[in-house]
């Protein structure tokens, strides 16, 4: 007797971001994947839902002294300081070989001044092959400009506006998770012009040589990711979600497609893969078919089915 075969219709791993179709949820995170390149070998990079680039200034970037990353339990110090090539190198060098990927590319911004947001951003406005421009006024790792727009939601509310005068690429807004209220500024920066919020940046930290009794990073802090993170990124994704009406892209400890369920389940229609890239550089890939597993398991038809799910008693 012939038995009927099992067939059942892959899940849709396809999401909606700020009017975008994207494959899947899954995303790389400024300032861990580079621009690109580096991970070509390693995966097809078709398969990601969208690459993020490492955060570009006007001019070329130094950043900070070495040493530059230090372990810690759960997780890792950087203070990489936002090293980069520049907007233009950026442009001329680097997006002829992203826009071929075949993966939405997303460009992420910061500036020192208000008026630096808007400059970058009217330069990549009209750059063929960027999806998104994603503003950074989280990064803990800069003296001047980062810290101060965001934590502040009369700064943040003016660097959007700035921004959101010279493009028309959608926005993502980076938020930082070192304040007391994410939500009041998650909703100051909607009402701004933001098309979707990206959280959470690091967290301030630092590590001490107790040999030297001198700081183990040459920034002396830094930005503290990976696991360790992870319920504190969970819970403000949470907060933010119910807060504000445009999508929110989970960050923080994803190191795999359970870690990325709960962000969607949370409220997160996507997540972007940082930390975890340096211990398994295939790990996006990995990530993206647990996703798929669990959805097939559960009986799902996608990713959106499991987006806002959580069920508070």
């Amino acid at each position: 007797m012939n038995k009927t075969p099992d067939i059942r219709l892959k899940p849709d791993l396809g999401v909606t971001l700020a009017g975008v179709e994207l494959s899947n949820p899954v995303m790389t995170a400024s300032g861990t994947f580079g621009y690109g390149l580096e991970f070509s070998e390693i995966f097809d990079l078709r398969r990601l839902g969208a690459i993020v680039v490492k955060g570009l200034s006007m001019k070329p970037s130094k950043g900070n002294p070495p040493p530059r990353i230090v372990e810690t339990a759960g997780g890792m110090l950087n203070s990489i300081g936002l090293e980069n090539v520049g907007v233009e190198a950026f442009v001329n060098e680097k997006m002829p070989f992203l826009r071929n990927t075949g993966a939405p590319i997303i460009a992420n911004i910061y500036g020192k001044r208000v008026e630096e947001y808007a400059m970058l951003a009217e330069r990549l406005d009209d750059v063929r092959g960027i999806s998104f421009i994603e503003i950074n006024i989280s990064c803990p790792n800069v003296r001047a400009g980062g810290m101060a727009f965001g934590t502040d939601p009369d700064c943040a509310g003016e660097v959007v506006s700035s921004v959101r005068k010279k493009t028309s690429l959608p926005l993502i807004v980076k938020l930082s998770p070192n304040v007391s209220d994410i939500a009041s500024i998650a909703k100051r920066a909607q009402e701004e012009g933001a098309d979707a919020l990206s959280l959470i940046n690091t967290l301030a930290g630092m590590a001490i040589d107790i040999k030297t009794r001198a700081p183990k990073l040459g920034g002396v802090t830094g930005g503290l990711s990976g696991p360790a993170i992870k319920p504190v990124a969970l819970r403000m994704v949470w907060e933010t979600s119910k807060a504000v009406d445009i999508p929110v892209i989970g960050i923080g400890g994803v190191m795999t497609a359970d870690d990325a369920i709960e962000f969607f389940m949370a409220g997160a229609t996507a997540v972007q893969v940082g930390s975890a890239s340096f211990i398994n550089p295939n790990v996006t890939m990995d990530i993206i078919d647990g996703i798929e597993t669990f959805l097939l398991e559960e009986k799902l038809n996608g990713v959106k089915d499991i987006i806002g799910a959580l069920k508070i008693p």
